[in-house]
């Protein structure tokens, strides 16, 4: 990636072990998930300047900030960061344009009012300006919050489970919120959240950390579809991980073929056991067998168990022959009762090889 917005490699053993190294696009939004513990904060922390790393650079903007071979570390004041917190941060003696007003400190002062009230009339705020924190909803504090992280024009906004405070319908809305606010600005960002939803809706890639290390950075749907290890398959969103083999060329799970395995995108050279995630979306459910496309993989299955979850149903299966279970998805309307004997088909090109 040329001249990124931001660069940074980072090695520490405390508080989280971390040894990781990643790079963002000027104006890229990228989200780091990961489960609890995995240095995600940290991260933040380190580029913000509040953590400092035993070893390790950060590049921003063609700036050095922190660069341990040199013995550079900028304090974090020196450092063009805007932060957001889960908990907003804000004064709660200072009314919304107070608090946006107060990171100005780089502007004259008769500049401050009129820009601090035009930026909160761009996060949806206007006529709310006197209001007090306690006098405002989660979402509007959230939005004063944003604003004032913006209005020092940042070289890098850094976001720390923004919305973890919020109830689902506000925090569904504010992401869409958030995402707006990126594509009129394009601030490079950094966006940490233990929220799966959340990172796909916002994100242009995602950084999936575990123990200090990232796993995988790619784009929301390639992430998904095309996770990269046993650990990315089942943390980002619902798998099937498959122990499989390939044989003169078939994709076989036990004694069970699935057909070829050029099918599945495994390349010809693959042979041996491997591990596949196939997710729940890529499987569809048949009363009737379906016509065999030279594409598809299609096997007669049994109902074990059964979920309504609302926007779908959950099944548990067992295909004949394999002494295996499988999940899968179907719409709510899709009823079939536990024992029902159907056809499973998947699409082949929705599994994945994983390490």
């Amino acid at each position: 990636m040329a001249d990124p917005g931001l660069r940074l490699r980072l090695q520490s053993a405390a508080p989280i072990a971390l040894d990781l190294a990643l790079e963002c696009a000027p104006g890229e939004l990228v989200a780091i998930i990961g489960p609890s513990g995995a240095g995600k904060s940290t991260t933040l922390r380190a580029i913000a300047g509040l953590h400092h790393p035993t070893s390790g650079s950060v590049v921003c903007g063609g700036q050095v900030w922190l660069d341990t071979a040199r013995g550079l570390d900028l304090p974090a004041h020196r450092r063009r960061v805007g932060l957001v917190f889960q908990d907003y941060a804000l004064f709660p003696h200072m009314t919304a344009l107070g608090n946006v007003m107060a990171a100005m400190g780089h502007l004259p002062a008769a500049e401050r009012a009129p820009r601090a009230a035009a930026l909160l009339a761009r996060v949806h705020l206007a006529g709310l300006e006197e209001r007090r924190p306690a006098e405002l909803s989660g979402g509007q504090q959230q939005r004063v919050a944003l604003a004032r992280a913006i209005v020092v024009k940042p070289a890098v906004l850094l976001l720390d489970e923004p919305l973890s405070n919020l109830d689902a319908n506000l925090r569904e809305e504010m992401r869409f919120e958030i995402r707006r606010l990126h594509d009129e600005f394009r601030i490079t960002t950094v966006y940490v959240t233990h929220d799966q939803a959340e990172a796909m809706a916002t994100s242009d890639r995602i950084a999936v950390m575990n123990a200090g290390k990232i796993e995988q950075v790619d784009a929301p749907h390639l992430l998904y579809t095309k996770p990269r290890t046993r650990f990315v398959a089942g943390f980002v969103g619902r798998t099937n991980l498959l122990e499989a083999r390939v044989e003169a060329g078939a994709l076989l799970l036990g004694n069970l073929s699935l057909g070829p395995a050029a099918a599945a995108g495994i390349a010809p050279d693959v042979s041996g056991n491997i591990l596949l995630s196939l997710r729940p979306q890529a499987m569809s459910l048949h009363v009737t067998e379906p016509a065999r496309e030279s594409a598809a993989l299609i096997m007669p299955v049994t109902i074990l168990e059964r979920t309504y979850l609302g926007e779908a149903w959950d099944y548990v299966l067992r295909p004949e022959g394999a002494e295996l279970r499988l999940r899968a998805a179907a719409p709510p309307l899709a009823a079939h009762e536990i024992g029902a004997k159907l056809w499973l088909r998947i699409d082949p090109q929705q599994i994945a090889v994983v390490q």
